[in-house]
């Protein structure tokens, strides 16, 4: 029986910090329960609006996590420049990994776009009123009825952008493992990417 030597630290390096895949993980189940329980679910949206309550919470941990986590987690590590963003989508032809160890300059922007829709959704969420006197948002009372329909309004377009962001991510992630040969899934469970 012989003995492998364990590998070099920097070999798998650890890019993604356990509460930064927590949270991923976390927003998951809830961005797709809220989704699931607006369209299919109960009459009355308690649950959706627990959803909602937990996006909520973990996008304000996220903003924190942006400025003061862990060097891959800050946002001003992966939201780069135009140039930067135009030079790298040069590249995404070419049949190999990017080697950006994080979020590359395109999937940073994808980042700031799901971050900012959910925080839209969250917002409209809050001062909506369908006028059934049960679905109201916590906040409704406190703007006009014309901002209460808008709010209606504007978060089931809202769901739509959301749906299409989700799909569009999902599909990023098949094209890195199939075009680029590069797994995104695994580094965000182990929080290592292999080299």
């Amino acid at each position: 029986m012989t003995d492998t030597p364990p590998r070099p630290a920097d070999d798998n390096p650890q890019i993604w910090d356990p509460a930064l895949r927590a949270f991923h993980w976390l927003l998951v189940l809830a961005v797709t329960g809220g989704w699931l329980l607006g369209h299919f679910g109960p009459l009355k949206m308690t649950l959706h609006f627990w959803a909602g309550y937990t996006v909520a919470a973990l996008l304000v941990f996220r903003l924190i996590w942006g400025l003061i986590g862990p060097r891959n987690a800050r946002f001003v590590t992966f939201i780069k420049g135009p140039g930067a963003v135009i030079a790298y989508a040069r590249t995404l032809g070419a049949r190999k990994a990017s080697g950006a160890a994080g979020h590359n300059p395109l999937g940073g922007w994808s980042v700031v776009a799901l971050l900012s829709v959910l925080a839209a959704q969250v917002a409209t969420g809050l001062i909506v009123d369908p006028e059934d006197y049960i679905n109201t948002g916590p906040l409704a009372e406190q703007v006009s009825t014309a901002w209460n329909r808008w709010a209606l309004g504007m978060h089931h377009k809202l769901g739509v952008v959301l749906l299409a962001l989700v799909v569009l991510h999902v599909g990023a992630i098949f094209f890195y493992r199939f075009w680029k040969r590069e797994d995104l899934v695994t580094p965000m469970i182990t929080g290592r990417k292999r080299r």
